[in-house]
């Protein structure tokens, strides 16, 4: 075999294995673009459980407070008071 047969097989060999590594690589990429979709959804639905459950916090808050728990009057109050001021500011907006 000449010198440059040999040299032609080796390139062969090593540009097979590159088209293997290739290969391995691209489903490798595509099973972590998968992986990433999936994260970024549990991320989404777990943003959208904290916010479900904040609101639910809140309105245990108030309800507590009405109930005549001392320590949430204060945030109660507030929290009227600042409803109070939106419907107020709805009101004259409305009139206008």
């Amino acid at each position: 075999m000449s010198v440059i047969a040999e040299i032609i097989d080796t390139l062969e060999n090593k540009i097979g294995k590159l088209f293997l590594k290739i290969k391995s690589l691209e489903k490798n990429n595509q099973e972590l673009y998968i992986e990433i979709k999936n994260a970024a959804v549990l991320i989404q639905n777990q943003s959208q459980e904290i916010e479900a459950l904040k609101t639910q916090l809140e309105t245990l808050k108030i309800a507590n407070a009405l109930l005549g728990s001392d320590d949430n009057k204060r945030d109660t109050k507030l929290k009227i008071n600042s409803i109070i001021r939106e419907i107020d500011y709805c009101i004259a907006q409305l009139s206008d």
